[in-house]
C-alpha cells in the first residue's frame, strides 16, 4: 500500500498573479483553507501517512502558515544537497524540500529519492483541486506492476495523452504514435524505478522519463472521470471555483460583517471585516482582509495584501 505522497509546490504561479505575489499558489485559500490542504485531505483518505512538498517561490510563507504547519528541525537531505525542513501536518510527518533554483517536475521528483526510501509514491500537484477517487488510482497502480500510472480525465482541454487500454502510448504526439485523447490530471503513482530515469542535480521535466516508459509500453494509466477536478490557474478559474463548489460555509463564522452591509454570492474568510453599507457580490474576501464602509466589491478577490 502506498503511504507517501509528494505534492509539488515550488511553481511560480504566474497565471494566478497578483494573488501569488502574496502567497505560493498552493497556499492560496480555497474556502478558508490553503488549497493544498484539500489535496492532503484526499491523500490521507486514500491511506497516505507521510508528505513531502517542494518549495521555491515565497518559501518563507510555508514556515508561517498560521500554525497549520509545525516545523521542528532539519530532515532528510535532498538531491540538491540541502536538508529538508521536518515537521508535521495534523500529526502526519511532513518534509519541505526547498529548491533555491527550480528543478522542474523531474528534478523535483529526483530530489525525493532518499525520502522515498525504496517505496512507491503518490504525486498530487499542490495547485489543483480534485475529488478524484485516489484509492482507485493506487489500486490500479499496484495491480499493474508498472513503474508509473497516470490518472487521466476523459473531458477537458489539453488532451495531450494518447491512451490504448491501460497504457499511455504517447504524449503530445512526441513519439509519433497517436494524437492525444485524454487530459493528464497532474496526479500519478510511481515506483523507485522512475528515479533511475531522471538524471541527478539537473533542472529537467519528468516528461522525458514518461516518454521513455511509453516507448517501452510501460507507462500505465487509469481514467478517473468521477469527482471534480480543476486547475485554479488564473483569477477567473479561482473565482469560479468559489461559485461552483460548496466545500464549506461561504461566510466563515469568524468573519465580521456589519448588519448594514450586503453580501451576495461571496466567500468571506475568517477574521475578514465588511464595513457598514459595503456591497460584496460574486467575490472572495481572504482571511483577515477588510472591505471599507461604503465600498463596493464585485467579481474580484480582496486579499488585504
Amino acid at each position: 500500500m502506498i503511504r507517501k505522497a509528494f505534492l509539488p509546490g515550488a511553481g511560480l504561479g504566474t497565471r494566478l498573479r497578483p494573488l501569488t505575489d502574496l502567497l505560493p499558489k498552493p497556499l492560496v485559500p480555497l474556502f478558508h483553507r490553503p488549497l493544498i490542504e484539500w489535496a492532503m485531505d484526499s491523500c490521507r483518505a486514500a491511506g497516505i501517512g507521510e508528505f513531502a512538498i517542494n518549495t521555491h517561490h515565497l518559501a518563507e510563507r510555508w514556515w508561517m502558515a498560521d500554525g497549520r504547519w509545525e516545523m521542528n528541525g532539519e530532515g532528510i537531505a535532498g538531491g540538491n544537497g540541502l536538508a529538508s525542513k521536518m515537521g508535521s501536518w495534523q500529526g502526519l510527518p511532513l518534509h519541505l524540500f526547498h529548491e533555491p533554483v527550480l528543478l522542474e517536475t523531474g528534478g523535483g521528483v529526483k530530489n525525493l529519492e532518499a525520502w522515498a526510501a525504496g517505496e512507491s509514491v503518490l504525486v498530487h500537484n499542490g495547485d489543483i483541486f480534485s475529488s478524484l477517487p485516489l484509492d482507485r488510482l493506487i489500486a490500479a497502480h499496484e495491480a499493474s506492476g508498472l513503474p508509473v500510472t497516470l490518472a487521466l480525465r476523459g473531458d477537458g482541454v489539453a488532451k495531450h495523452i494518447a491512451l490504448d487500454g491501460d497504457r499511455a502510448i504517447d504524449i503530445r504526439g512526441m513519439l509519433g504514435r497517436a494524437e492525444g485523447t485524454h487530459v493528464f490530471s497532474g496526479i500519478y503513482c510511481f515506483t523507485p524505478e522512475l528515479f533511475r530515469l531522471i538524471p541527478p542535480r539537473e533542472k529537467i521535466s519528468v516528461i522525458p522519463a514518461f516518454l521513455e516508459l511509453a516507448r517501452q509500453g510501460r507507462l500505465g494509466a487509469v481514467v478517473l472521470d468521477d469527482g471534480d477536478w480543476r486547475d485554479l490557474g488564473d483569477p477567473a478559474a479561482y473565482l469560479a471555483a468559489h461559485r461552483e463548489l460548496a466545500l464549506a460555509p461561504a461566510v466563515h463564522p469568524d468573519a465580521r460583517i456589519d448588519p448594514s452591509a450586503t453580501v451576495e454570492r461571496a466567500v468571506i474568510g475568517p477574521g475578514a471585516e465588511i464595513g457598514a453599507g459595503a456591497v460584496v457580490r460574486d467575490a472572495v474576501v481572504w482571511p483577515g482582509a477588510k472591505v471599507a464602509a461604503g465600498e463596493t466589491v464585485a467579481g474580484r478577490v480582496v486579499t488585504g495584501g
